[in-house]
């Protein structure tokens, strides 16, 4: 019975190279059809106003606002232009009081203002302000907005652990804005960018080929370069550079073939956002670990392969988190004792046998394949859409990669890569390059307040 039930798993969760393809190509078309005009596709596509990338010769200081969770990071960064780069940067992480997370939006950005006026008067002790000139700050802010201009965007809606309802349709720029001066921080916010944004300047500030920025993380999201007269919903005038930064919001995409099984199905209908973020809830970890909670419970009710247990934790949804099933991934003990450990603390599941044990794996490693492979297609789908996936254009072409998932769980970025060879062919290792991009989204901020200077040709 519980071979049968992992076998079921394993074909369900299928993903062969011609799928793969099928998935990149439907990828591609979601972006074109995301392009041609607002609500056009599932994938968003939304204009995010960055049309100057950082180029490595910005110079000066500047800060950086990293709002996406329970922390918030605020960071300064000194540039020297061409032959410096980054000269020193200074960085400081603040947890957000839960109180606040549900409160009022003045009273969060009250608080986040009075953390970055006493980081700023800390760094800036016994040197002299930046010349007359105004500081300047780049804003990460991971939450969807609808941007206007590169320096405004509305909330449209809070995830994760925040529900503050009065911010939802404000202006998140003009509130943090109107928070600074009433702390009496003479900062403007020359950009308001999202992780993905943040970790493609980052990451294109060191190495002038980087087409995307990917975040693998708690949830996923993606943003690249796209050429200006590729975006048909654009209106008013083109960019001088010829191209637009575009924030995908990839997690929403969806297609009739994805390898979706019950399991995703029942995680789908009892989640926040039924129907929505299919991608993410099979590729993003927050649900790696849910989903094979879910498969575990199901063996223990119909087998007798965990003995008799107490289901109270196996029952209890989100128990099972993507760390603890990379640990047990990555278990090499011979005997298996990392995830006799892990099943016991967690789950309450105790004196499994080696044969359980390797069945446990086993579904981690089904779960955690899919979901790089998809990822990887993912990947594929985007160079497609560029021209860029070895067909035609043998340019060199970087995918930078931020977020604890690619970070942390190493067999997902290792088959996630492998994956990406596979679908390209072993060609293509040679012009395109994925590489880990750490803390993108912080000092990306801050490169992007940089390119976008309100001072930047003024000398």
């Amino acid at each position: 019975m519980a071979e049968q039930l992992v076998a079921d798993l394993r074909e369900k969760c299928d993903t062969p190279v011609s799928l793969l393809r099928d998935v990149a190509a439907a990828m591609a078309d979601e972006m074109c059809a995301g392009l041609e005009k607002e609500g056009g596709s599932r994938v968003k596509m939304l204009l995010s106003y960055v049309d100057k990338l950082p180029t490595g010769r910005e110079d000066g200081l500047f800060y950086g606002l990293d709002l996406g969770g329970t922390n918030f990071r605020v960071l300064k960064v000194q540039l020297g232009g061409n032959d410096k780069h980054v000269i020193s940067r200074e960085s400081r992480e603040v947890a957000i009081p839960p109180h606040l997370m549900s409160g009022s939006s003045s009273e969060l950005f009250a608080f986040i203002a009075s953390e970055l006026a006493k980081f700023v008067t800390d760094e800036e002790k016994g040197t002299s302000l930046s010349n007359g000139k105004k500081l300047e700050l780049g804003f990460t802010f991971s939450f969807p907005v609808r941007q206007r201009s590169v320096a405004s965007g509305t909330l449209v809606k809070w995830t994760k652990a925040f529900s503050i309802e009065d911010a939802v349709g404000k202006d998140v720029v003009a509130e943090l804005q109107t928070a600074m001066q009433k702390q009496g921080l003479d900062m403007h916010v020359a950009a308001l960018i999202n992780d993905a944004v943040g970790t493609l300047a980052g990451a294109r500030y060191y190495d002038e080929d980087v087409v995307a920025g990917v975040i693998f993380g708690t949830g996923t999201n993606a943003a690249y370069v796209e050429k200006a007269n590729a975006i048909p919903k654009w209106e008013g005038e083109l960019p001088n550079s010829g191209e637009m930064v575009i924030n995908m919001e990839w997690g929403n995409f969806y297609w009739r073939h994805l390898p979706v099984t019950e399991y995703d199905e029942a995680l789908d209908n009892e989640s926040l956002n039924p129907g929505e973020q299919i991608y993410e809830k099979l590729t993003s970890g927050m649900y790696l670990g849910e989903i094979v909670r879910r498969v575990l419970l199901k063996l223990s009710l119909q087998s007798a392969i965990f003995g008799e247990i107490d289901h109270t934790k196996l029952k209890t949804h989100f128990h099972l988190r993507t760390p603890h099933i990379s640990a047990m991934h990555h278990d090499e003990t011979p005997d298996l004792k990392i995830v006799a450990e892990k099943l016991e603390e967690t789950l309450g599941i105790a004196g499994t046998s080696l044969e359980t044990r390797k069945m446990v794996v086993e579904i981690c490693d089904i779960v955690a394949r899919r979901a790089a492979r998809l990822a990887a297609a993912g990947l594929a789908g985007i160079l497609k859409k560029l021209g860029r996936d070895g067909s035609v254009d043998k340019r060199r072409s970087v995918i930078a990669i931020d977020g604890g998932l690619f970070e942390h769980y190493a067999k997902f970025s290792k088959c996630l890569e492998t994956t990406l060879n596979e679908l390209l062919g072993e060609e293509s290792l040679k012009f395109i390059i994925v590489k880990h991009a750490d803390d993108g989204s912080g000092i990306g901020a801050a490169l992007i307040a940089a390119s976008q200077s309100q001072y930047r040709n003024v000398e």
